[in-house]
């Protein structure tokens, strides 16, 4: 493997580290149905998201509520020393993208067949903290104010 391609997979690994997330690949509804649930949990916190879905009459609720706790699930593995409660979780992104479809005949009368479509889907949701979202932007401010005045002592 090249150098150039050892340092980018390097990379990908450490950006990989700092993210939480959860897959759920082969959902049998249909993307449709699923985008409505994950447009109301986007960008809210992992507490009201669980309450939504846990109380939404929607099918794909109960698969959309397995996907969160799954995520959170995640970051605790990665979070051992950290309480949850400490922590703010926020649902900051949520795919959902088309799968399989499988295609089923319906007998009509008089010899015909409609095709009956039977749609899933692949969602991906990812979790954030703002905690430490927080902290890291303010690293990396004060990383670039030090830049800046290395630079203007230089000039």
């Amino acid at each position: 493997m090249g150098a150039r391609k050892r340092e980018r997979a390097e990379q990908r690994k450490e950006a990989r580290k700092n993210q939480y997330f959860a897959k759920l690949n082969s959902c049998p509804t249909s993307p449709r149905k699923m985008r409505l649930l994950a447009d109301q949990i986007r960008g809210k916190e992992v507490n009201q998201a669980l309450d939504i879905l846990r109380f939404s009459p929607k099918a794909a609720s109960g698969y959309m509520e397995k996907l969160v706790l799954s995520a959170i699930s995640n970051w605790q593995n990665k979070n051992e020393g950290v309480r949850i409660e400490d922590s703010h979780l926020v649902v900051s992104q949520v795919y959902v993208d088309k799968g399989r479809t499988l295609k089923r005949i319906r007998p009509e009368a008089m010899g015909r067949a409609h095709l009956i479509r039977k749609r899933s889907n692949h969602v991906t949701l990812y979790l954030e903290d703002k905690n430490e979202a927080r902290q890291q932007k303010q690293a990396a401010g004060q990383t670039a104010e030090a830049e800046e005045t290395t630079n203007d002592t230089q000039k």
